[in-house]
């Protein structure tokens, strides 16, 4: 069964940082995850993904520097590992899966969403 599972969301102050967990069950090598958030009266925009077969990755260019994915195919996890977070940053982020090899973070071209899970950086 395919399974996309978020978690490790939460209230950070400005400048914290979180980490973000994906528990990805059902997915092979041949495949490629994904993260995501919509923000408050915005639309769901694409923020990294990670090759499974490889840890190739690819990063908004808004999120370069301060956002760090990675994964742990033992553990069947991606994770998203964000710094300096900024109130902007507050959104429900989700993680989506993909079959095949391309890396993108166009929201269109996933299948399998998670639930997602709740940022909020306040002071």
């Amino acid at each position: 069964q395919l399974q996309l599972v978020e978690s490790g969301g939460g209230l950070v102050q400005p400048g914290g940082s979180l980490r973000l967990s994906c528990a990805a069950s059902g997915f092979t090598l041949d495949s490629v995850i994904g993260w995501f958030r919509r923000a408050p009266g915005k639309e769901r925009e694409g923020v990294s993904c990670i090759r499974s077969s490889d840890g190739s990755t690819y990063y908004a260019d808004s999120m370069k520097g301060r956002f760090t994915i990675s994964r742990d195919n033992a553990k069947n996890t991606v994770y998203l590992q964000m710094n300096s977070l900024k109130p902007e940053d507050t959104a429900v982020y989700y993680c989506a899966a993909r079959r095949g090899q391309v890396l993108t973070i166009a929201t269109s071209r996933y299948d399998y969403w998670g639930q997602g899970t709740q940022v909020t950086v306040s002071s």
